[in-house]
């Protein structure tokens, strides 16, 4: 049987299911282990992670802790808590907004663009040059624009990203992830704007960071883990050399990886003390993350990201996040779902006003294990006669073009 501990209730023994957390969080190579040494006890309790999961049948059990129905019950009632839609910014008039496959042609191309801005970018801060604000700024309007013509497009582009492109990519994600958000939130435009360009510039200080650890293949040593926990630190000292640089985007480079329980770093704030924007940006972060391929991890599929993300407790704002599931759906655009027809299906876009009913494109039969004519389905118009019934792995069912599939574009 799974439960879900504190950390501080583990003993050695105990055969450790997974880690509550992001992976780019702590140090370890694999998260099914047998906790046999104090060392990985003592690794365990200084990562950050706050809670992990035990499988009782395979090590020692535990009088308390949670069980995986009542964990998810818990994480599913998150996810329902932010089913209300907020009013969210500006939008555009219905006849103004693109399809999603007119939108993802544009996004494409603005994807590759930012991306080689953003080498560039980065580029010159590893030689030591000012980063050029102007730059910045243009690109983030561009990037803006796209996501206010259509939200699912360019987001769900920039996580359909090479391994050996993540740093680029991953910044460009989290710009379009911390504009979308800061429109649910119904922030100004201004600041709008002002969160696009912290988010493009969130990882700046890695290019402070050595190459044989930024690039490395693999998962990072104990040592090279804690080298690049200081990559915060570093990009602010180099924003600082950058001027016009705002408070907000210095603040959100430095605070990115701080958790509201305060056990974030480099400075362990808590609650209020981080702010608003750095709240933001850690739920927009860690999302791109743990939903991309690195060399030596595929990544987590969008609604089972959501779903995990739900059940870390300490790590993200409520509110902040709550405001996140309704910017993405509990079924983000490329979640593979099952419906209650038996039908499996890969979301494509979100219903305005509900997270419970995207649009879907059917494509399998979980019955007879067979393809089935591709069919656009929308399930806001289908009450009580269809709905998603719960999420599914591609990988389980050895779906390889399920990204080729929602997107209409080549795999990568």
């Amino acid at each position: 049987m799974l439960k879900r501990i504190p950390v501080t209730e583990l003993l050695q023994g105990m055969y450790i299911h997974e880690l509550c957390g992001s992976w780019m969080e702590h140090p370890f190579w694999k998260t099914r282990f047998l906790l046999n040494s104090g060392k990985d006890l003592q690794r365990i309790l200084d990562s950050g992670i706050r809670e992990v999961w035990i499988d009782t049948g395979r090590g020692l059990d535990l009088s308390s802790g949670k069980t995986l129905e009542q964990a998810q019950i818990e994480a599913e009632a998150v996810l329902l808590a932010a089913a209300p839609a907020a009013p969210a910014g500006e939008a555009p008039r219905a006849g103004d907004q693109p399809t999603l496959e007119e939108e993802i042609q544009r996004a494409a191309k603005l994807c590759d663009s930012s991306k080689r801005a953003v080498m560039a970018m980065f580029g010159d801060a590893r030689m030591g040059r000012a980063i050029e604000v102007g730059q910045v700024g243009e690109l983030v309007e561009e990037i803006s624009a796209s996501i206010l013509r259509q939200p699912n497009a360019l987001i769900s582009l920039a996580r359909l990203k090479h391994a050996d492109e993540y740093t680029y990519m991953h910044s460009v994600a989290v710009c379009g992830l911390m504009i979308a958000l800061a429109r649910q939130l119904a922030l100004p435009e201004a600041q709008v704007r002002e969160a696009g360009m912290a988010g493009l510039l969130h990882d700046i200080g890695k290019m402070r960071m050595p190459a044989e650890v930024l690039n490395k293949p693999g998962k990072l040593s104990d040592s090279e883990f804690a080298t690049m926990r200081a990559h915060p630190e570093a990009g602010a000292r180099l924003l600082n050399d950058s001027k016009p640089i705002s408070a907000v985007v210095l603040d959100v480079c430095l605070h990115h990886h701080e958790k509201v329980d305060g056990s974030g770093y480099p400075h362990r704030l808590a609650g209020e003390q981080i702010s608003l924007f750095a709240r933001m940006a850690a739920v927009c972060d860690v999302y791109d993350a743990i939903t991309s391929d690195r060399p030596y991890k595929a990544g987590w599929e969008p609604a089972e990201s959501i779903r995990k993300m739900a059940g870390w407790k300490g790590h993200f704002d409520e509110r902040v996040f709550q405001a996140f599931v309704r910017t993405m759906g509990i079924y983000p655009t490329g979640s593979l779902v099952r419906l209650q027809s038996g039908r499996l299906g890969v979301v494509l876009e979100q219903h305005e006003h509900s997270l419970l009913t995207p649009k879907v494109k059917v494509f399998f039969s979980a019955k007879s294990k067979q393809p089935i004519p591709q069919e656009v389905i929308d399930l806001s118009k289908l009450a009580g006669r269809e709905r998603i019934i719960g999420r599914e792995s591609a990988a389980d069912w050895g779906f390889r073009n399920l990204d080729e599939l929602w997107s209409g574009l080549p795999s990568r």
